[in-house]
């Protein structure tokens, strides 16, 4: 019977997390939002100094359909994330603390930008945390 209950209570955990995570997709606006947030963050890169220099030689176009597959997918939408892993991605870039930070106020002022009002901002970096690990130089 205790099994049972265990069982019970961690599907609902995990049935809860998933449905948290698609609220997040839809309380975002879903793909024409995660599109916008995505246009603008590129927008802001292009006349940042500081992060300019990570990106001046990418190819724009992939970088920007892969942001948007990874967007979505970790605020729960039904995209499938085709790229490259993070390390593979950032390896050789060197980003330091205050580097990867500064893209996350230019990731912030995007979604400002797009009018994702703020507890929804707050959910999303929630989603993206995870990633810092694997972009910050070691």
């Amino acid at each position: 019977m205790k099994t049972l209950i265990l069982l019970f209570t961690v599907c609902l955990l995990l049935s809860s997390c998933a449905t948290q995570n698609g609220n997040t997709y839809q309380q975002l606006g879903g793909q024409a939002k995660i599109e916008e947030i995505v246009d603008n963050f590129i927008y802001e890169i292009e006349f940042d100094p500081v992060l300019f220099e990570f990106f001046k030689d990418s190819d724009i176009n992939r970088f920007r359909e892969k942001l948007i597959e990874h967007l979505c997918l970790l605020t729960g939408g039904p995209c499938q994330y085709t790229g490259d892993s993070m390390e593979q991605v950032h390896a050789g870039m060197n980003i330091s603390e205050s580097s990867y930070n500064h893209g996350v106020d230019l990731f912030i002022n995007a979604m400002t930008k797009a009018e994702i009002p703020h507890p929804i901002q707050n959910k999303v970096l929630a989603t993206m945390i995870h990633t810092r690990e694997q972009m910050i130089y070691q």
